[in-house]
């Protein structure tokens, strides 16, 4: 019982609790809290009603054995699998990754990943990109798709999965999550938000065991991720809250501890913020392998297993799973009550009959089993049978938002004199092993040296069917232009070589630089550098051409030490474009496309200026000495910066323009508002009054240059003094808006009671400070154009 209760103790007011099981000397600066039991039941809010008397009704056909493998996966033809219960008529349950693609098959596509998505500030894009990948979900006869993810955040520069996110700003990510789990069930295909909670490094994500793997013994936990109550509402709750808002079928729990608790069994978190405040209706699986006990984790909260074990029926075929016949054994021995696993099921099916799961749902395509390297054919039960179409290609004409989120999330950063758009050059030199076709083929590859990068490593990869790479883009318009291509791609000979010596005949019109960056699941980045001696590579062009213009596939934040060089004329950010990459970046270089990327992270003068960093080592072989104390508290990114006052290379939300804009006629409309929103039924998103609006800021947006485009005007709110410690800014809305030459539009914000809050761990609500807010409309964090101020009276 002890064990229990430690395992489940976390995060309530004043602070949050750091507790160490079985180790309750350790305590840190957070506090005791007590845990949340029991787990809530599903209640239907939001418009769930009718699906949840369906399924009642078919929980209340199930046989004890039948409940246990509702919620444990098992080896099947997909990443995930819950078998069927033919004599209910229910064919069980298909579980795929990922957050880009449809990971684990053929003739799907892969898309911009999460970073690309946020870039773009574009909702529309970003919802027609979760659209886009349901539908290719749902083709392939996936009920689940394990994506999107707004955990891990970015804390860190250094994580190695910001990628497969969006923003270290909770407000963008917020709105990406929200937008593409939108566009995922509309398809009838659920979303897994992933990951849940405070999930912020890789390094020491999993125990250290005996022999290295998951069977040996524990030497050392998983890193606990140390956190105040405050902190995790407004910073790593707060994209989750939209998640859940948007109807999310379900969430997954990530692998860290929460201040010394398993992320999969803290009560505090998934019963009372998840389930409790934030009214999630749906069900909480745990990251593969991210269970670490029975009785603890189901009371805790954790209603599905993932992948589960070979235990079913009552019956061990093999490695075990904490649910599956233990489940069974625990109802029969009176320690787990039948209405816990009944609430668990129905909150698995209630999302199943909302989004018309039971109706016309495709098979699975056989290929996926084909392909699926995790449970492979030999593990599975003989409850699959597989007599879907194989190999169905389900990409139709997605390459076309592909291609235009690719453009549209591309940053120019740096642009002297015009140098571009390009407007066909006679002599084209093309430098970088980032610019041709991938030599070691298109999956889930591992920092390979030659090819284009168009997507990180991981569960959050794709399996590429094409590619088309700049350098083929490139030629084919320098082909239709009547301009000679160089290329060079052996990125240790351009750093070493004198490309005088190398380009002929004479010096070309200009030099593309084409850079990546690699990063993973199950690794945080070593260095912010770009790969194969990128800094090498750019100084030895730009040494010779006059003209150097940088492209960089990347993950997220780079250092770029040569961006004051005078040769360096240009340089743009294209993060993981997808499939389409080289007919993005062309789009861009040539100006089929007005660039109106902005950075969704701030990129620092210096890599030292950072901070947050990962923890990547302890000097104790402590089972427990694996703490990652998240001091900076709000002060992340550029939160971070301005309330430092640090001087950056480029700040969030900064992108340039192949025409310019200016902001002007800031207006305010609305009325006074409480401190206190009035308690209400809670609803998926927490109290309803938190998303009402209460003030309207507009502003007139005018395209001044000669050229039609895009552009991102961005709010951010100061909150008064009269609140706690809160950075200078924070972002509170965003539009992007294109422009024809000359043309002016109205911009509008809407203002809602959560975006005036601030956190109060004393009164454990939201609260609306009294005093003068701060409002700051421009093009960047730092490119301030307008200002106003609201006055909320105490």
């Amino acid at each position: 019982m002890l064990s229990s209760l430690l395992a489940a103790a976390a995060l309530l007011s004043p602070a949050l609790a750091i507790v160490e099981p079985l180790n309750t000397t350790i305590l840190g600066p957070y506090g005791n809290v007590p845990p949340v039991y029991p787990s809530p039941n599903i209640t239907g809010a939001g418009g769930w009603e009718d699906a949840l008397a369906k399924a009642k009704a078919f929980v209340s056909q199930l046989t004890l054995e039948e409940k246990s493998t509702m919620v444990t996966g098992t080896p099947g033809p997909c990443v995930g699998n819950i078998i069927a219960i033919p004599r209910l008529g229910f064919g069980g349950l298909c579980l795929q990754d990922g957050p880009l693609a449809i990971r684990v098959t053929d003739y799907a596509s892969v898309f911009p990943a999460g970073v690309s998505a946020a870039a773009s500030f574009d909702r529309q894009l970003i919802y027609e990109r979760g659209l886009a990948m349901g539908a290719e979900f749902r083709g392939k006869g996936a009920h689940i798709q394990l994506g999107p993810v707004a955990g891990p955040l970015g804390r860190s520069a250094y994580a190695g999965r910001n990628w497969e996110g969006f923003s270290p700003d909770p407000y963008l990510t917020g709105v990406a999550m929200e937008e593409t789990i939108r566009g995922i069930q509309e398809n009838g295909v659920q979303a897994c938000a992933k990951h849940w909670v405070a999930y912020e490094q890789e390094t020491q994500r999993n125990p250290t065991t005996v022999g290295g793997n998951i069977t040996g013994a524990i030497l050392q936990e998983s890193v606990s991720s140390n956190l105040d109550d405050r902190t995790i509402h407004e910073l790593y709750m707060w994209p989750f809250a939209n998640a859940v808002r948007a109807g999310v079928s379900s969430v997954m729990c990530s692998y860290n501890r929460i201040n010394g608790s398993y992320a999969c069994e803290n009560s505090k978190s998934l019963n009372g913020l998840l389930k409790g405040e934030l009214g999630f209706q749906g069900y909480i699986m745990s990251d593969w392998g991210g269970t670490h006990s029975g009785l603890s984790s189901i009371e805790g909260g954790l209603d599905m297993d993932m992948p589960g074990g070979l235990r079913l029926y009552g019956l061990a075929f093999g490695p075990d799973s904490y649910f599956g016949g233990n489940v069974t054994a625990a109802v029969n021995n009176g320690s787990l009550d039948t209405s816990r696993v009944d609430d668990m099921i129905t909150r698995i099916m209630t999302p199943y009959y909302l989004l018309g799961q039971d109706k016309d749902f495709p098979l699975i395509d056989p290929a996926t089993a084909d392909l699926n390297t995790f449970s492979p054919r030999s593990t599975w039960f003989d409850q699959f049978v597989l007599n879907g179409t194989a190999n169905r290609d389900v990409r139709a004409d997605h390459d076309i938002v592909i291609r235009k989120l690719g453009a549209a999330s591309t940053v120019l950063l740096k642009n002297v004199d015009g140098t571009l758009p390009l407007a066909a050059p006679k002599s084209i030199a093309v430098f970088g092993n980032d610019a041709s076709e991938d030599t070691q083929g298109y999956y889930n590859q591992d920092d390979f040296e030659y090819g284009t990068l168009s997507s990180g490593g991981g569960s959050g990869t794709g399996r590429l069917t094409y590619l088309v790479t700049p350098l083929e883009a490139i030629k084919i318009q320098a082909k239709a232009d009547g301009s000679l291509v160089q290329q060079f791609l052996n990125n240790t000979l351009i750093a070493t070589s004198n490309i005088s010596t190398l380009v002929i005949p004479q010096m070309p019109d200009v030099c593309l630089v084409f850079l990546k960056t690699w990063a993973e699941e199950g690794e945080d980045r070593l260095s912010l550098d770009t790969d194969w001696d990128g800094n090498g590579v750019v100084e030895s062009v730009a040494a010779y051409c006059n003209n150097t213009v940088v492209i960089t596939h990347s993950s997220g934040i780079n250092n770029l030490p040569w961006a004051s060089h005078p040769n360096v004329t240009a340089i743009v950010a294209a993060h993981y474009p997808g499939q389409e990459s080289g007919n993005a970046i062309v789009d861009i270089l040539y100006g089929a496309v007005n660039p109106s990327g902005k950075l969704p992270y701030t990129i620092a003068l210096d890599e030292n200026d950072y901070n947050a960093l990962p923890i990547t080592a302890v000097n104790s072989t402590s089972p427990y000495a694996w703490q990652s104390w998240f001091d900076e508290k709000l002060e992340i990114d550029y939160r971070y910066f301005d309330a430092q006052n640090m001087s950056v290379l480029y700040e969030f939300g900064f992108g340039l323009s192949y025409t310019t804009f200016s902001l002007s006629n800031l207006a305010v409309v609305g009325s006074q508002v409480n401190a206190q929103a009035a308690p209400g039924a809670v609803s998926p998103g927490g109290n309803p009054a938190l998303w009402e609006g209460v003030y309207n800021v507009s502003a007139i947006v005018s395209n001044t240059g000669s050229v039609s485009g895009a552009t991102v005007p961005q709010l951010y709110i100061t909150l008064p003094s009269s609140a706690p410690s809160t950075p200078p800014k924070q972002l509170r809305g965003f539009e992007k808006v294109f422009l024809e030459a000359g043309q002016s539009s109205v911009v509008e914000f809407t203002l809602m009671r959560r975006d005036l809050s601030y956190w109060d761990i004393v009164a454990q609500d939201w609260i609306v400070p009294s005093g003068e807010f701060g409002l700051s409309v421009g093009f960047s964090s730092r490119d301030i154009h307008l200002t106003g101020t609201i006055t909320v009276a105490a």
